[in-house]
């Protein structure tokens, strides 16, 4: 049952061995139109406020030391997340962010990075990171290393973290899905409409997990 259940995470077409649902990440070059940044309408300016928002809460969590293109890439990590959230709603369209392959592909990469940069440029500042102000001396060794855990895996925390979230609403989704047939019309009725709150619910999830990725990311750029 369990094998079943999880099945529907599972790329189902391929062509040479290629599996082309992992093209599905990047259905929002080819579904919008260059119409659609040309012309202003209400939602184009609906979601240049929502960049906006977002790129003066990141400067404000970068600190000065951000420079002002260094929101773009937190932005735009938002918005990928976000889409491919969204997209993974639709019937018959692959959820690739409930995947580790991409969510881990997307962490790691920006964590090696904010470490390299930091030990290379800022050494001292990242050697006394791992100790907090006010830290007894006896304590010192200890927290030199629980900070350094805590840091590894960071990259690994923001990955399971957007899965396990994808993962969790899609699977009660089938669960409701899969006991539609063996019920009464009045139950059927009942289990239609938790289904739709639960689909609202699902949608929140996306856009709160899509935020907390781009947050946590800024957070840790910002400390190195």
């Amino acid at each position: 049952m369990m094998t079943n259940l999880f099945s529907v995470f599972d790329p189902s077409s391929s062509i040479f061995n290629f599996s082309i649902n992992w093209i599905s990440t990047f259905l929002g070059i080819i579904m919008i139109p260059m119409i659609y940044w040309l012309i202003p309408s209400r939602y184009n300016i609906l979601w240049n406020n929502i960049l906006l928002t977002l790129h003066k809460e990141f400067k404000t969590l970068l600190g000065p030391t951000g420079k002002n293109g260094s929101t773009l890439i937190f932005i735009s990590l938002f918005t990928m997340i976000l889409f491919n959230n969204f997209m993974g709603l639709f019937p018959y369209i692959f959820t690739s962010t409930s995947h580790l392959t991409l969510t881990l592909s997307l962490s790691l990469p920006l964590w090696i990075s904010f470490m390299i940069y930091g030990w290379l440029n800022h050494t001292q500042h990242m050697f006394a990171h791992l100790v907090p102000q006010g830290t007894p001396a006896i304590l010192m060794p200890f927290m030199v290393c629980i900070e350094t855990i805590s840091n590894v895996i960071r990259p690994g925390t923001l990955a399971v973290r957007l899965t396990a979230n994808m993962i969790a609403g899609h699977l009660l989704l089938t669960l409701l899905g899969n006991t539609g047939p063996s019920l009464t019309s009045l139950i059927l009725s009942i289990l239609l409409f938790s289904q739709i709150l639960l689909l609202l619910l699902e949608s929140a999830v996306a856009i709160i997990q899509s935020y907390v990725f781009a947050v946590l990311s800024t957070l840790y750029s910002s400390e190195v």
